[in-house]
């Protein structure tokens, strides 16, 4: 179904990590003028998630919005400082979007106001359909779309998970199934076990790791310093890899023996075949992060869930998709944001598509 146009970066970013690189640092510097719309005005709330979790939150709803996106970041971050998802923001809330951001657990201010560790999936599958229910009550449109990057892209189709089997034929929190339409994720991370595994042995995957524990670090001492006596300052400090953090503060609190058996059970490629709604999954053949061996097992999962859209290009890295102008011109985009404008045509779609059934679905009822 899904109509785009190819992708095609600038020359110089015609590899996996110079991609993921450039995009991390320019983008930071300056995506605020390569894009043609404002920071939404957003209100900053606090939602209640699964197991009674505070999840900080932020909630625009422009006049007359017809869907709704709830979103968020990756493995590390905050909203005051994750601009890619910021980006959406902006762009979605131009198009009519109601737009929900927000702190997943143990990031940003939701840390602050808690002191539940992360799960990759798990457990926040369940926040995105809570944070959907108490969104439904602000006033946001009853037409939920699920989305998320790289770990947050997990977490995304996780929510898509977990909304079908909480509200089935059902209602669940004041929603019912149709109100939860389908979810669009870039680079999700699909299978820890073989790209940590992968990262590790490679000298960019090194560095970058180191970054992120550094960042993971941080993140802990963020919870110890709100919430004394919640993690061991020791456990903290000794804490060298994604694996050690995972091993050290979360798998003993969500009852796994074993750091393999967490993340073959939070893992997101088993999900493609169970999820039940409209997704698009936009992945980069060269993405540095994640094992090139995914890349057939995804394909086929995708090729036999008629739900799924798959988007797998051969450039792109891991959260980069910075577009050429070329590409820019053959798109027809008024930004470099190539994924995120995949994202809104993929949506603009469904959405045309779902009126033009509704609307014969009326006729039909007419007749009858």
């Amino acid at each position: 179904m899904l109509c785009h146009s190819a992708y095609n970066p600038p020359r110089f970013l015609q590899n996996g990590v110079a991609m993921t690189v450039y995009t991390a640092f320019w983008g930071r510097k300056y995506f605020e003028s390569n894009i043609l719309y404002p920071e939404p005005p957003y209100h900053k709330t606090v939602f209640i998630g699964g197991q009674n979790v505070p999840i900080s939150s932020w909630v625009a709803i422009p006049k007359n919005a017809h869907s709704t996106i709830v979103g968020t970041y990756g493995i590390t971050g905050d909203l005051e400082t994750e601009w890619f998802l910021r980006l959406l923001g902006r762009k979605a809330y131009a198009q009519g979007y109601a737009v929900v951001l927000f702190d997943w657990r143990a990031h940003g201010k939701t840390a602050d106001l808690s002191p539940t560790l992360t799960s990759d999936g798990l457990y926040e599958g369940e926040d995105f359909v809570h944070i959907a229910a108490a969104a439904a009550q602000m006033g946001c449109p009853k037409k939920f779309w699920f989305t998320g990057f790289s770990l947050g892209g997990q977490l995304a189709l996780w929510g898509l998970k977990i909304a079908t089997a909480l509200i089935d034929d059902n209602e669940y929190l004041g929603l019912k199934s149709s109100d939860i339409v389908g979810g669009a994720v870039i680079c999700p991370s699909l299978d820890s076990v073989r790209s940590l595994s992968y990262l590790s042995k490679r000298p960019f995957g090194k560095q970058l790791e180191a970054a992120i524990v550094r960042n993971l670090k941080k993140l802990a001492w963020r919870i110890h310093d709100a919430h004394p006596g919640a993690i061991d300052p020791a456990v903290i400090e000794r804490t060298n890899s994604i694996w050690d953090f995972d091993n050290e503060l979360v798998i003993n609190r969500l009852g796994f023996a074993s750091v393999q058996a967490y993340y073959e059970a939070s893992s997101a490629l088993q999900l493609l075949p169970q999820l039940s709604k409209p997704t698009l999954i936009i992945y980069a053949a060269d993405d540095p992060l994640f094992h090139p061996a995914i890349i057939p097992e995804l394909q086929d999962a995708c090729a036999s869930n008629p739900q799924i859209d798959l988007l797998l290009t051969r450039y792109g890295g891991h959260v980069g998709y910075l577009s050429s102008k070329e590409c820019q011109r053959q798109a027809q985009d008024p930004d470099p944001w190539w994924a995120w404008n995949r994202v809104l045509q993929w949506l603009e779609e469904n959405i045309q598509q779902n009126k033009g059934v509704s609307s014969q679905n009326s006729e039909v009822n007419k007749a009858l």
